[in-house]
């Protein structure tokens, strides 16, 4: 490990508007684990990029709309988006813009290589073009006739460019998927690019006429073109690092991981791969994709009028309850429905009930007991179990980029803690006695440990944590074991509590409740009260669901909060049924689900559908579910 480096990646943001939900999500996951592995090998061997995309059709089109010069454009978008991370306390290395000068060489040197290898020709094509993503289509990419994205019909174009030979490399880049069976992940995007790589891989045109398009790189071996887009975008990757003789390259390239969204899958698999193949450089280690956020059940996209702005939701409810609520609710690689009901939900369970709550409890029971002083080390009392184990199930997770999975491991923590203390009741013990100390300096100590394991994922939280056990910092260049261990920040006596100030304040909705005992039946005036039509019944949505994790929730002995995956999305969804089936006896298990049911609010969680159950007369309730198991998503008919 001592050599170890690691290098990670966002896309680079298109400039043709500013940032929104999507953009944060990427950024706030390499934010994530950026810290992370910062906080595993210290901040010297994690190099985390991000940046702009600053050429090409749309960004001239958008500044000629807005009055601007392409360049004054891209200056004040990127501006923005630069503003916006920081607001957001993101820390990238590096803010790389496709219009630095030292990019646009780059891109030149790197054309003028595989241009003199040969793997570049001219020639004439013909072909559906879509403006918004500045690329050809094929028929067979288009559905209906229309970009899959946009969902705009393309605009046929026939003109001379240069073409780059990647059919020349399609052979090696299936060999190269088949050999490192991890380069692309999780592996349904994997499958999906074996998929299109069955047919023949076309050429890539990557340049674009002059007299089209001004707004871009010129190609070095012919001034009447600029290159295309993506071919100038993905090399900002190495440019960066001061490919090809930079010492940065040399170090951080080995150690390469891209992080993007599924919607721009096939350059970064297919194109970007073969492009550093053609130029005599090893790929890249692994490309990680995740879902979209949807909101109505469509994807979020400024072309379809869906956006959310994150700095409205992090002003509005603190920047780590947002980073949290993105991290927790969406299932790395699959996609996720955005709400703001559901944030609260998130906000007021997870962050005030579970964490906050045990938080306040242990500080202020040492302030009322001991004056705030934190005396001798406590030898575990049982938990440091807990912790070696959520220690353990984060290094895993975050192996996969499962951030949800990691932030659970986390929370079981926080319940296993919160359990000790209910166990011991140390609020109704003698303050004298040693067991009283021991158990709450325990939580104290495993509180601390806490907060290092919450670093990269709540850092505004977990440095208030720290502060409030007595802790003004924590060294960063220790590396993981030696931050969890409580020498490298003195013994416990040399500190004192702090003012204990809630770390988050529980947000009050104002849906109203119904009432106890009654029932909303839906009126069928077509047919008779007992009768529905087979109209109405065909309203239902009913599908299988798997269960992804469940927990209790807390101040109820009936409801269950689960995770239900269907398909491409997972839902949350609150059951009544935590009496029959604890949490622990949920996940892996196939539900039948009321997908289409309007959502409600239960004990301030959004329920986002209805798992249906059988009750015979003597009160026995059975979970309903397939006969046998059958894909997430299915349709019950």
């Amino acid at each position: 490990m001592s050599g170890e480096t690691y290098y990670l990646t966002t896309p680079i943001y298109y400039v043709n508007a500013t940032p929104h939900l999507g953009h944060a999500y990427t950024t706030i996951l390499a934010d994530t684990m950026a810290r992370f592995q910062r906080l595993r090998l210290g901040p010297e061997r994690v190099y985390f990029l991000t940046g702009t995309d600053e050429h090409g059709d749309k960004v001239a089109q958008a500044a000629a709309k807005a009055g601007e010069s392409p360049q004054a454009y891209a200056d004040r978008i990127s501006g923005i988006f630069q503003e916006t991370w920081k607001r957001l306390g993101l820390t990238p290395n590096q803010f790389i813009r496709t219009t630095s000068d030292h990019h646009k060489r780059t891109v030149q040197r790197f054309l003028q290589q595989i241009y003199d290898s040969g793997d570049i020709y001219f020639g004439e094509y013909g072909g559906h073009y879509c403006f918004g993503c500045e690329r050809f289509y094929t028929e067979k990419e288009l559905q209906d006739g229309k970009c899959p994205d946009h969902q705009t019909a393309p605009t046929f174009i026939k003109e001379e460019n240069y073409f780059f030979r990647m059919g020349k490399y399609q052979s090696w880049l299936i060999d190269h998927i088949h050999g490192h069976p991890d380069f692309i992940r999780p592996d349904r995007y994997k499958n999906e690019v074996l998929s299109f790589l069955k047919d023949p891989l076309e050429d890539l045109c990557i340049s674009r006429p002059r007299a089209r398009l001004e707004w871009g790189i010129p190609i070095p071996f012919d001034e009447q073109f600029v290159t295309y887009v993506w071919f100038d975008a993905l090399i900002n990757y190495i440019s960066a690092l001061g490919w090809p003789e930079g010492e940065e390259f040399r170090r951080f390239w080995p150690a390469a991981q891209h992080l993007i969204a599924k919607d721009i899958l096939k350059p970064h698999a297919i194109y970007w791969p073969i492009m550093l193949k053609a130029a005599g450089i090893e790929p890249y280690g692994h490309l990680n994709v995740h879902g979209y956020w949807k909101i109505e059940e469509a994807k979020m996209s400024k072309s379809l009028g869906k956006v959310v702005r994150p700095l409205d939701l992090a002003g509005a409810y603190g920047r780590d309850a947002f980073r949290y609520f993105l991290l927790r609710e969406m299932t790395f690689g699959l996609d996720a429905s955005f709400s703001e009901e559901a944030l609260v939900a998130r906000l007021n369970a997870d962050l005030a009930n579970d964490l906050g709550n045990l938080y306040s409890r242990v500080l202020k029971l040492i302030e009322r007991y001991y004056n705030g002083a934190l005396s001798d080390r406590p030898d575990g009392g049982g938990l440091s179990g807990a912790t070696g184990a959520a220690v353990a199930e984060i290094g895993a997770a975050m192996k996969r980029f499962a951030f949800s999975e990691a932030l659970g491991a986390i929370w079981d923590l926080v319940s296993a803690t919160n359990k000790y203390l209910v166990t011991n009741e140390p609020w109704k013990q003698d303050p004298g006695d040693a067991r009283t100390k021991t158990v709450l300096f325990t939580a104290a100590e495993t509180l601390r440990k806490m907060a290092v394991l919450l670093m990269p994922f709540l850092p505004d939280t977990a440095e208030r944590m720290l502060q409030g056990l007595g802790i003004d910092a924590m060294p960063t260049s220790i590396g993981l074991e030696e931050a969890l261990a409580s020498e490298v920040v003195g013994s416990p006596r040399e500190r004192r509590v702090r003012e204990v100030r809630a770390l988050f304040p529980r947000i009050e909705t104002t849906s109203p409740k119904p009432s106890r005992g009654t029932k909303e039946v839906p009126a069928f005036p077509e047919a008779p009260p007992d009768q529905i039509t087979i109209e109405e019944f065909r309203r239902l949505d009913l599908r299988v669901g798997e269960v992804v994790e469940a927990e209790a929730v807390p101040g109820s002995k009936k409801l269950v909060r689960l995770r239900v995956r269907l398909k491409d999305e997972e839902r949350t969804v609150v059951a009544g049924l935590r009496e029959q089936y604890p949490p622990e006896t949920w996940p892996g298990k196939q539900v039948i689900l009321v997908a289409n049911l309007k959502p409600t609010t239960l004990m301030g969680i959004q329920s986002q559908g209805m798992v249906l159950a059988a009750e015979d007369d003597a009160g026995r309730i059975v979970l309903l579910k397939p006969e046998q198991p059958i894909p997430p998503g299915s349709k019950i008919r």
